[in-house]
């Protein structure tokens, strides 16, 4: 990826005639040394020039340059030295402040207001796109900040010693509160009491910037910019969208930033100790902590701290890496390789090690920062998950005795712990390296004890939302069309991100399949009522009985303000074979069935039942059949593979045999079978030789000469399930695909109607529900980068790719040894005839002992060459494992910009001949 926008001018440049009074004062005020030195010419092409051009009239341009670059005069010395009528020149001077062409301040021993011709950036570019009106009338703005923040450090940058110049990071202050070497000015404590009673909130320039061209990161961008001192006059009276806040109010906007994982940062021109803002950045669109990420040069803005990991606290949980804005933290591991030795990570490479030029610059480093793992890869468990809980974290969690704060964790990746609790599938236990050794770790029993506080309205975890609103809220109205895992998980992200979602559901209750499609002896309805009960009091409002596209369509929903639809509807429609006679009375597909069931608890069982399927959900209708039925009837499963290769999981299968179900691997329906009356008498089946043709695809071959015939009452066919559409995407643009599923981007689940996104099985097909779970909160992350006007759906997005560590190649010693624990049984219910839960939750003693058998695989690994120092992984850890050390005290050093040349070339210098010098 090459500078999308080098060259980049507006289009009526190419007509307009250069204003030399414009280019002088570009040449001016230019940081690029060639086009100040004249050796390269400044024309209307240049940015400077067409920014300018917009800030200023060839009059108000003639005035600046009698200013001088930074060089403060008074209003009686720029009488002095423009000779212009003193009311007349005011007046002047105070447009050009609106527009932010000049600043003005008091700082001088007098206490006489004075006016300052600032640089581009920070000056006169930045603040020119805090201006509301300003930016809206010349959007173009917004790139002419853009290009000043970067190409005049392009050839600077690599030269750039400890220090920086521009703007500096400034460390999360409890990250530092201990350390006894910091400094004053590396507490932003310090500059708030220097700045005492002088502080105005402001608008992002950079966030405001971005949105001109459609790179947006969602952030509402007012108030995030704090100016200090003078500035914070200024910033509100020329119109710059500021306004005068308290000490307390500011402490709640630094909070703020740090909760969303935003960078502070204050301004570093003056020299030592002054600054005039204290911003809070998000990497995503900061142009300040892109000079370091875009041409790999961390020295540019990085504070004197370095984190570091306390490799045997860590849990690699991933909480720093999914907030690290450098991409400095990664997931590797802590097992030793099976040689005994460590693994090896690679370092950033730095200009010191190696010459620099644009083949080194990272234009992608939005997307790189958010890799979660190195190659060599981390937890099996983290990784397996399809929503990547951090497994290893809470489990350590739970061993500690907080379950309280292992909820919470499991919550920032699923909000339905305690149905997945119930009913997952355990990937994570198949992916467990414990699993090598002897039993995985019983993952789910003891998530299913930590989410038990969930059902209970005293211990219940509601989590505070995390707003990137300094206003705390989002008033778009946003509709989630379906009430199912998805709907419900994509409901509870965007309520935790501070909007009031809807769900319209079709049903009588939300839940989807969790409530309609799962029996309750294995999910109690009451269980997917409690963690539904949480995601409403987040504020998310659930109106059932309403079915979208026939009792109110989306574009009358769009009428009403809706602003965007997360379509989560499922595969709620059974599927049939396609064999003789199997509509027939005494038919019916494994989805109508279990739905009854689920409503009544029962269902009219006449006699025996074959049920055709080898799935989970097979098993589940055989086992309703059991119950509704008569003690003496016989259920017989059919299915095409063979009994290692059934779908079901071993567990589910020995629990059904354990009820008198008999499992018949390895057969195919042929026809039902059907009496004088129509009714089911019988069906025959087919031996099937293989399932699956050569390239793997759905094939089945049968010995049409083997032939079973098997009396019964009832067949029901767990073969698929079907998309219900109805009138939903009636006039819509969305296209449907395989399985009748709706087509949508793979990353951000937009449908061909851009207000139109998709998730859980109408996108993927018949899933799991932490498949479903996983895809709403991507679903969650899509529509509110899609209702903040001006956002990239796709820039600096988590893409969720984990690796999972080689376990042949991996050394385990002085484990626990003890046998993986049982969870037990209530004897009081039949399991036989009962809808009830007989699975007891583990004891506490149980949980206690299974914890401990966790091999702590993986680990956070920190790249000190490219950490910034900021300090915010230590305020998401929760294990004390990662800390801020003061490594690099001379990345305090704050140098006015005048001296930034004396401050760069000796580092230039000395660079080049440690480059010369250097072994090959």
């Amino acid at each position: 990826m090459t500078d999308k926008f080098k060259g980049w001018y507006p289009d009526y440049i190419e007509n307009e005639k250069e204003r030399e009074p414009i280019l002088k004062l570009a040449k001016m005020m230019t940081g690029r040394a060639k086009k100040k030195l004249g050796l390269e010419k400044m024309t209307k092409y240049d940015p400077e020039y067409w920014g300018l051009a917009l800030l200023c009239t060839d009059e108000q341009a003639e005035i600046a340059m009698k200013m001088g670059v930074r060089q403060p005069k008074t209003l009686d010395q720029m009488v002095k030295v423009t000779g212009k009528d003193r009311d007349y020149l005011e007046k002047q001077l105070e447009e050009m402040a609106q527009v932010a062409l000049v600043e003005y301040n008091w700082e001088n021993p007098q206490h006489e207001k004075q006016y300052v011709l600032p640089i581009f950036v920070p000056g006169s570019a930045e603040f020119s796109c805090m201006n509301a009106k300003m930016l809206e009338k010349h959007p173009e703005l917004g790139l002419f900040f853009e290009r000043m923040s970067r190409i005049a450090l392009e050839g600077l940058a690599p030269f750039m010693p400890e220090g920086g110049v521009g703007m500096h990071v400034i460390p999360v202050e409890k990250a530092i509160s201990t350390e006894n070497q910091s400094l004053p000015i590396e507490h932003i404590s310090h500059w708030l009491e220097k700045y005492e009673g002088k502080y105005a909130a402001s608008p992002c320039s950079c966030r405001r910037s971005r949105k001109t061209f459609d790179e947006g990161c969602a952030d509402d961008p007012e108030e995030w910019c704090i100016a200090v001192g003078d500035m914070a006059d200024y910033i509100v009276e020329t119109n710059k969208g500021g306004h005068y806040i308290t000490k307390e109010r500011a402490l709640e906007i630094l909070k703020q930033a740090e909760d969303n994982g935003f960078v502070h940062q204050i301004t570093n021109i003056d020299g030592e100790n002054k600054i005039f803002a204290i911003c809070n950045c998000n990497v995503n669109v900061c142009y300040a902590l892109r000079t370091s990420q875009l041409f790999n040069t961390p020295n540019m803005d990085r504070s004197a701290y370095v984190a570091k990991v306390e490799t045997e606290n860590c849990v690699a949980c991933g909480r720093c890496v999914e907030y690290c804005p450098a991409g400095a933290v990664k997931l590797g591991q802590k097992l030793c390789k099976k040689d005994g030795s460590q693994v090896e990570y690679p370092k950033h490479v730095l200009p010191t090690e190696k010459k620099w030029g644009p083949e080194m610059w990272d234009e992608d480093y939005r997307d790189k920062n958010r890799i979660n793992c190195y190659d060599t890869g981390t937890a099996p468990c983290k990784t397996a998950c399809p929503a990547h809980i951090a497994v290893q974290g809470y489990i350590k969690m739970a061993a500690q005795g907080r379950y309280r704060d292992a909820l919470a964790l499991i919550k920032k990746n699923n909000p339905l712990p305690a149905v997945c609790g119930h009913i997952c599938n355990r990937r994570c236990e198949d992916a467990c390296t414990r699993g090598t050794i002897d039993q995985a770790i019983a993952i789910d029993e003891v998530k299913k004890f930590i989410a038990a506080q969930d059902l209970n309205a005293e211990t219940r975890f509601i989590p505070e939302k995390v707003v990137p609103a300094t206003k705390g809220y989002f008033d778009e109205k946003i509709a989630i069309i379906g009430g199912g895992p998805a709907g419900l998980s994509c409901a509870f992200y965007l309520a935790e991100k501070g909007y009031k979602p809807t769900i319209f559901e079709k049903n009588e209750r939300a839940g989807g399949m969790l409530v309609y499609g799962i029996p309750s002896f294995k999910l109690e309805k009451d269980v997917v009522q409690a963690e539904i009960d949480i995601i409403k009091e987040m504020g998310v409002e659930i109106k059932t009985g309403v079915e979208v596209g026939k009792d109110i369509t989306l574009d009358e929903l769009r009428a009403q303000g809706y602003k965007a639809f997360y379509i989560a509807i499922g595969c709620q429609g059974g599927r049939l074979p396609g064999i003789p006679n199997d509509t027939a009375k005494g038919c019916a597909s494994a989805v109508d069935l279990l739905k009854e069931v689920n409503a009544n608890e029962k269902y009219d069982i006449k006699g025996d039942v074959v049920v055709i399927g080898g799935g989970n959900v097979a098993i589940d209708v055989a086992r309703d059949s059991k119950r509704c039925a008569c003690d003496d009837t016989k259920v017989n499963m059919f299915c095409l593979e063979s009994r290692e290769t059934m779908p079901a999981s071993v567990e589910e299968i020995e629990e059904a045999e354990s009820e008198g179900i008999v499992v018949n691997p390895g057969w195919g329906p042929k026809e039902v079978l059907v009496d004088e009356n129509g009714e089911v008498r019988g069906v025959v089946l087919k031996k099937c030789l293989s399932v699956f043709d050569a390239e793997g695809r759905f094939n089945p071959t049968y010995d049409e000469s083997e032939l079973m015939t098997v009396e019964c009452k009832h067949v029901f066919f767990s073969v698929g399930q079907s998309i219900v559409w109805g009138d939903l995407l009636k006039g819509s643009k969305v296209e449907l695909g395989r399985g009748n599923g709706a087509v949508a981007d793979a990353l951000t689940y937009q449908t061909a109607e851009p207000d139109i996104f998709v998730g859980g099985d109408v996108y993927t097909g018949p899933k799991f529900a932490i498949d479903a779970i996983a895809a709403g909160k991507q679903g969650a992350i899509s529509i509110h980068r899609f209702v903040q006007p001006q956002s990239s759906l796709t820039i600096g997005r988590n893409r969720n790719d984990f690796i999972e560590l080689d376990k042949n190649d991996i050394k385990v010693e002085n484990y626990d040894n003890s046998s993986r624990q049982i969870p037990g049984h209530n004897d009081a219910i039949d399991t036989k005839h009962s809808f009830r839960d007989a699975k007891l939750l583990f004891t506490e003693e149980q949980v206690k002992a299974e914890t401990a058998r966790c091999l702590g695989c993986g680990a956070s690994v920190v790249d000190p060459n490219k950490c910034i120092g900021c300090g915010l992984c230590t305020t998401k850890c929760e294990f004390d494992a990662i800390k801020l050390h003061r490594e690099l005290p001379e990345c305090s050093r704050m140098v006015p910009y005048e001296d930034r040349l004396k401050f760069v070339l000796p580092n230039m210098v000395k660079q080049s001949i440690k480059l010369k010098f250097k072994k090959k």
